[in-house]
């Protein structure tokens, strides 16, 4: 097998994005920058199973309309470093994560834009966090109170329950030990590619898919990814609260396999000031789908 990618900022031949390493929660872990340290700060948070060069996009646009963009690797994905314990990846560890990054870059707080896993670390944040995060950007992740309510058996939701569950059968599929990691790292992680192939015909390419092979692929990562989906069912931190106060503006591919678009209006009505930006025809990949747009949206949002 040739030499896999270097997965670090060098994907991007910008010299002004660069890779970073910093101590947050004791773990060494990596993002990339771009745009002028005095900029107002906007973080890019990935979801399952991307890294930063999920955003890689979004970086110029952001920094050359003034941002200054912090775009970091998930702890366990990618370049970042990968504790053992399935503890290690639970909601409040990660939303602590986040604003790790945010004091390292010397802020109080920052725009947050999420997609997602990272959506649901953004929506954490919001509400664990609500001084560090000024304007919030979710995609195709629900708040978690809708997401509950979607999971949670009602007699007046059963269908919505029964359509929901058929969607996350995978969650928990994941909570298996060592056979997902098995499956999923079979033919050079075949399947996975295919996952994100099927997800959104057209869309990843085969060097897209050589990049996240090469991060898929580093010592702990599967494993540590696939972590966050069992930390979610076995270690759930209590939120103090249900009522997102910061402006928030949530971006919907309707299309999207593995949520129902109920879910997108529902986030809104857990909002303070809420907004909803729904496209039709895309998937749950809608910030690869259709980057230009949601550029504009995130940049509308953000200038308000």
């Amino acid at each position: 097998m040739p030499p896999r990618l270097s997965t670090d900022a060098s994907l991007i031949r910008d010299p002004g994005v660069e890779s970073v390493y910093r101590d947050i929660d004791g773990l060494e872990l990596h993002a990339v920058v771009a745009g002028d340290p005095d900029d107002p700060l906007v973080v890019l948070h990935h979801g399952f199973p991307e890294f930063w060069w999920g955003w890689a996009d979004y970086i110029r646009p952001l920094a050359d309309a003034g941002y200054r963009v912090l775009v970091p690797d998930g702890r366990g994905y990618n370049l970042s470093e990968t504790p053992d314990d399935v503890a290690d990846y639970s909601a409040d560890r990660l939303s602590a994560d986040l604003q790790g990054w945010v004091e390292s870059e010397g802020r109080a707080s920052a725009h947050v834009v999420g997609h997602d896993w990272g959506a649901a670390v953004a929506w954490d944040a919001a509400l664990r966090h609500p001084d560090v995060v000024d304007r919030l950007v979710t995609i195709n992740v629900p708040h978690p109170a809708a997401f509950a309510g979607a999971l949670m058996p009602s007699r007046e939701r059963w269908k919505l329950n029964l359509r929901q569950w058929r969607r996350s059968w995978y969650i928990l599929f994941f909570q298996l030990p060592r056979v997902p990691e098995w499956l999923n790292r079979r033919d050079d992680y075949e399947g996975m590619a295919r996952f994100l192939r099927q997800a959104s015909p057209g869309t990843f390419s085969d060097a897209d898919m050589d990049r996240y092979r090469a991060a898929w692929s580093r010592p702990g990562a599967l494993k540590a990814m696939l972590d966050w989906y069992r930390a979610a069912v076995q270690h759930r931190p209590d939120l103090p609260g249900i009522t997102v106060e910061q402006p928030t503006l949530v971006v919907w591919g309707e299309q999207d396999d593995a949520l129902l678009p109920e879910l997108a209006e529902q986030s809104v009505g857990f909002c303070a000031d809420g907004r909803l930006e729904t496209f039709p025809e895309a998937s749950h990949w809608v910030t690869h789908e259709r980057p230009e747009a949601v550029t504009e949206l995130i940049l509308e949002h953000l200038e308000e």
